[in-house]
């Protein structure tokens, strides 16, 4: 029989980031505390000591200083992993990430390649208010000249981060730091070396017949639980992980909805201009729209920066209720 193993998101990260730092001597690791103190979030656990200071790098606290370095190393050959504490922090260098790294292939005619990844937790922690939780999947995945994945599982995180240390291009790798710790099954061929997600394609989690669940990141969670609740009542979701939120996979959404004929969105994110309105507006522009039954319905964030306390917090985040709800008023029942 196959092993199946329990690992954390966090132990898949370290794996991944230890292999390809084996596997090409060109990939180095740098951010805040990425390299004595293991990690502020020790993913980086080990690594430094194995390593040493040339592939794993301490910087100071300036995300725009590092970044330039980062984006420069990549201009001239190597390949960096640039981690930011939580992607909040990354406005300080979104210069460097999107005039820099995203856009310099085209308006080099494609000789100058950046082969770079930004990598950190992104979204909604808990209890650290509004400038620590914000999404930046719609702001990132906006710009053409840039990839975004978002991981949910471990397979995922591993799958992905492997992946995006081996693209030629900007990649932005979006973590969630309440996932971090969370163990998920990983098969034998997910934890060999040779294991990758390819960018741009999402996983079918669930199979169902009734509604299309669309979600990445922490949500694709919530979206199975209520899947299982759903599932009492007789109501089978299908449920899609989108690993990817640019180049996006709107084939599987489209395949998914035409077989159950109703569509809804999950994601952490604020509702206006979000991942889940460009689904909408895709699957409207597309030939799945004539299989729709009914408007599809948006699960998102409130529209409000997040609050600090506890029980303002969790009703800004879209919880299982809230998609089982949403679930319910698209079908009719």
């Amino acid at each position: 029989a196959a092993v199946v193993t329990q690992v954390t998101v966090r132990d898949a990260l370290n794996q991944a980031l230890d292999e390809e730092l084996e596997r090409d001597e060109r990939v180095f690791l740098l951010g805040e505390e990425v390299a004595q103190y293991d990690g502020a979030y020790k993913i980086s656990r080990g690594l430094w000591k194995k390593y040493g200071d040339k592939r794993v790098i301490d910087t100071p606290i300036s995300e725009m200083g590092f970044t330039g370095i980062a984006v420069g190393a990549a201009m001239a050959g190597l390949r960096p992993v640039c981690e930011f504490m939580t992607f909040n922090f990354s406005m300080q260098a979104i210069d460097q990430v999107i005039n820099s790294a995203a856009k310099t292939c085209y308006m080099s005619a494609g000789a100058i390649a950046v082969p770079i990844v930004f990598r950190g937790p992104n979204g909604a922690s808990a209890g650290v208010a509004a400038q620590h939780s914000q999404c930046f999947a719609a702001w990132y995945g906006h710009c053409p000249g840039l990839k975004v994945v978002s991981p949910w599982s471990s397979e995922d995180a591993k799958g992905l981060l492997k992946s995006s240390i081996r693209d030629d291009n900007p990649v932005v790798m979006l973590e969630n730091e309440l996932l971090y710790g969370v163990p998920f099954e990983m098969s034998e061929q997910a934890q060999s070396k040779d294991f990758i997600v390819p960018i741009g394609k999402a996983k079918v989690e669930r199979e169902g017949t009734h509604v299309t669940l669309v979600s990445h990141s922490r949500p694709v969670g919530h979206c199975l639980e209520a899947a299982a609740v759903l599932a009492k009542e007789g109501v089978e979701c299908e449920v899609i992980n989108l690993r990817t939120i640019r180049p996006m996979d709107i084939e599987t959404v489209e395949a998914s909805v035409v077989k159950t004929n109703h569509l809804v969105t999950v994601e952490g994110g604020w509702p206006q201009f979000g991942v889940g309105a460009e689904i909408c507006a895709r699957i409207m522009e597309g030939s799945a729209f004539n299989y729709l039954d009914a408007p599809a319905v948006r699960v998102t964030g409130a529209d409000v920066p997040m609050p600090y306390a506890k029980i303002l917090e969790d009703n800004c985040i879209p919880q299982v209720k809230d998609i089982i709800f949403a679930v319910k008023k698209t079908l009719n029942i």
